[in-house]
């Protein structure tokens, strides 16, 4: 069976540099995060790539990223396609303000993709080290999917004290979880670090909470319904259209509360990594460097694949 892995990679500043986090080197070649999530997803069995870029940014990202891993990919025999995400990309009848100028979140990512995407499908974000064990699981329940059960979803799940930073605050969809299902998420921002485990805007959380890290495991019908949200979002949004976004796990949680899909939450015990912060980098690749050590991942990233 096919299996897509897609990569929301149009927050990819404009200009491309030792400012954009999600190309800063971490591994010892000069690999960036994205490189290492397409290692994972390649070797644990994902046979299709679609990254989602902006329009402005596609001969940067291509000259960058996107020719080096076509290449790898075209002798491991893995698609790779691309798909763009615009802010004027709205629903019929919807005028987008003229002074907005940052797209519409997550959803509408995802949504950027519904032409290149027919089968089972996982969405990561560009610049999140999510580790080995999520890709083989998230692999392993795509390859279960029926168009019988199309809202039969998935998620990773992280444990909220592995994904928070030393250096500021992060924002985490804190998750309700029973019986191995999600029942609730929450997008909450502004965690901070504590001596005994976390806050949240001086709340108190459980710092062995399970956390979405937006790493879903999705199915080609969840794009209509991701596309009625759309429209629905927009219907909704009031005096919020600066700043309103439509996001992955507010709009997943909505569908949990109406019961019109299950989420099973396959538990990852890896550590996220990611460079939320300039002061988080030393950190960063001080992990990927005890991973090479443990040999986890060989010094040439790709040599075991090729």
């Amino acid at each position: 069976m096919k299996t897509t892995l897609l990569i929301m990679a149009a927050g990819i500043g404009s200009r491309f540099g030792g400012g954009i986090k999600q190309l800063e080197p971490v591994g010892l070649h000069g690999e960036i995060i994205m490189d290492y999530s397409i290692h994972d997803a390649i070797q644990a069995g994902f046979n299709k790539i679609v990254f989602i870029i902006r329009r402005d940014i596609e001969a940067d990202f291509r000259e960058i990223i996107g020719e080096r891993i076509e290449a790898l990919c075209k002798r491991l025999g893995v698609e790779v396609e691309y798909a763009f995400q615009a802010l004027e990309d709205v629903p019929a009848g919807v005028t987008v303000p003229a002074d907005r100028t940052k797209p519409w979140g997550t959803g509408q990512a995802v949504l950027a993709a519904k032409a290149l995407i027919h089968e089972p499908f996982a969405v990561i974000n560009a610049d999140d080290y999510y580790g080995k064990e999520a890709f083989a699981a998230l692999h392993d329940f795509l390859l279960r999917y029926t168009p019988e059960r199309p809202n039969d979803l998935c998620m990773a799940g992280f444990i909220l004290k592995n994904t928070l930073s030393d250096h500021g605050g992060v924002t985490r969809g804190l998750c309700q979880v029973e019986n191995g299902y999600l029942t609730d998420i929450v997008e909450t921002k502004n965690i901070v670090k504590t001596a005994v485990g976390a806050q949240a805007n001086g709340k108190d959380l459980n710092p062995d909470g399970k956390v979405s890290m937006n790493m879903w495991g999705l199915t080609p019908e969840f794009l209509d319904t991701l596309e009625w949200g759309f429209n629905h979002f927009f219907e909704t949004i009031g005096d919020d259209w600066q700043d309103g976004e439509y996001l992955m796990p507010i709009f997943i949680g909505d569908l949990l509360r109406e019961k019109k899909v299950s989420v099973q939450v396959l538990e990852s015990r890896d550590k996220w990594f990611g460079i939320t912060y300039k002061a988080d980098m030393p950190e960063v690749k001080e992990n990927f460097l005890r991973l090479i050590q443990e040999g986890v991942y060989g010094e040439e990233l790709f040599g075991d694949l090729v």
